[in-house]
């Protein structure tokens, strides 16, 4: 058994599992060699679908399998390929399955770069910590510029190989050029420059895109491009800047903080265009649609012109048709007329008929109605003499509930100062003014007494 990743390995009387071997093997060597750079020429390159790079590291002696993982490979400055000379920054580990000895690569750089390529990538580091390269900031381009400038060098191959794919793809495209030297010790601050002018006066030179360019070249051509200025005034543009900086496998930091990166200036010029060849494109496919509408439309008018044209008649022989079909109607006509007419005559017989049956007897009803006049004028003379004796009756009533009947039997109604009627005595007191009424009088008083009906208490004193 191990006991131990550095322990060497003794072979003895118990026997150990390959994976326990191969485990104890990969500790041993990842302990041994930390992580370092390894030089060589890339062979067997495979891009696999996951975004894993696999390749042998060789030279003329020795060769060793390597793996980049997709978070690493997605960082490259540059496309890998087949037979380059690289320096890789990895650990050595094995990979158990297969019990293989490989390079976990964490970096790479070209070789012969050295230290300009770690200032590369120390600063686009820097400046990818600050935001700069997000994606989320980077904006559309403008499907339909409405016009485009270009920062490069006037004397370049790049200028020409752009004017001449835009002059194809979109002839009618405005271009401003905004000139600038691609190369040389001041040439960063110059395309920073020529890049923010271009932003100030987009509104003025009525352009809404702007592409940077230059043609291929060494690392050191293309060191311009990764300008911090440059990479800051690009990220700052008002308008969407696409680079298009040497060849397919060149990047530069203006690269990552453009909106759009295209692989060479003539790819940069169609990216800038392709909304305008897209719509040109779409305008001839409606173009031809209404074409074949038009003539679907027309041929469909001939069509229909020959079908009319087939059932159109002289009008002669539409009259000549009309005629017998007329003489033909005619007699159906006077039959319809004269059956029409009998239906007609009968009907009338019959109402005649039910008329005469529904006349009424005259002396028959004025018997009915002196009989109906004298059952109601005796009716009405009963009604009358029952409502006159109850009219007797209820003035009889009302006589004995007159007050004056009352007072005339001798009584009185005694009112007090306000004019209230006085109902018991419990409303007086000594020495209140009443009035009371009799048949024929009204007579003012004073309470001299009051004595309660049916009350024990003394008359009080006056």
């Amino acid at each position: 058994m191990f006991t131990r990743p550095d322990a060497p390995f003794r072979p003895g009387d118990e026997a150990v599992a390959v994976s326990e071997f191969v485990r104890h093997a990969r500790r041993v060597l990842e302990g041994a060699f930390p992580l370092g750079w390894v030089s060589g020429e890339v062979a067997n390159l495979t891009r696999a679908a996951s975004g894993h790079l696999y390749f042998t590291l060789r030279d003329s002696a020795a060769q060793v399998r390597c793996v980049m993982y997709r978070s690493r490979a997605q960082l490259l400055p540059f496309r890998l390929a087949e037979g380059q000379q690289v320096d890789v920054r990895a650990l050595t580990t094995l990979y158990e399955p297969r019990g293989e000895f490989q390079l976990q690569v964490e970096g790479m750089r070209q070789a012969g770069r050295g230290g300009l390529f770690e200032a590369f990538l120390r600063l686009k580091d820097r400046l990818a910590a600050e935001g700069l390269f997000d994606e989320t900031r980077k904006r559309p381009l403008p499907s339909l510029p409405r016009g485009i400038g270009i920062v490069t060098s006037t004397a370049g191959a790049a200028l020409h190989d752009v004017l001449v794919a835009l002059g194809r793809r979109a002839p009618h495209l405005p271009v401003v050029i905004y000139p600038s030297p691609v190369q040389g010790a001041d040439a960063g601050g110059r395309l920073a420059a020529a890049v923010a002018e271009a932003g100030a006066r987009a509104a003025a030179d009525g352009i809404d895109l702007l592409l940077v360019c230059r043609g291929g070249g060494s690392l050191e051509d293309l060191w311009a491009f990764n300008d911090e200025q440059l990479v800051r005034v690009i990220a700052a543009s008002p308008i969407p800047v696409v680079c298009g900086i040497g060849h397919e496998t060149d990047f530069t930091l203006a690269d990552f903080a453009a909106d759009l990166r295209a692989a060479t200036p003539t790819a940069a010029a169609e990216l800038a265009s392709a909304g305008l060849v897209h719509a040109a494109q779409k305008l001839e496919r409606h173009r031809e649609s209404l074409r074949r509408i038009a003539l679907r439309r027309v041929d469909s008018a001939f069509e229909s012109l020959d079908r009319m044209r087939l059932r159109l008649r002289h009008p002669r022989e539409r009259l000549a048709r009309q005629r017998d079909r007329l003489a033909a109607l005619a007699p159906r006509l006077e039959r319809a007329a004269a059956l029409r007419v009998e239906r007609l005559s009968a009907r009338c017989d019959a109402l005649g008929q039910r008329l005469t049956h529904a006349l009424p007897d005259l002396a028959a009803e004025q018997q009915t109605l002196a009989r109906l006049r004298q059952t109601l004028s005796t009716n009405l003379e009963r009604r009358l003499a029952t409502q006159r004796l109850q009219l007797e009756a209820l003035r009889a009533q009302l006589g004995q509930l007159n007050p004056d009947a009352v007072l005339a039997r001798g009584f009185a109604i005694v009112r007090d100062t306000r004019g209230r009627v006085v109902r018991d005595a419990t409303g007086l007191a000594p020495g209140d003014r009443i009035d009371v009424q009799t048949r024929d009088a009204h007579i003012a008083a004073r309470v001299e007494t009051l004595s309660v009906k049916g009350s024990n208490a003394e008359p009080l004193p006056d």
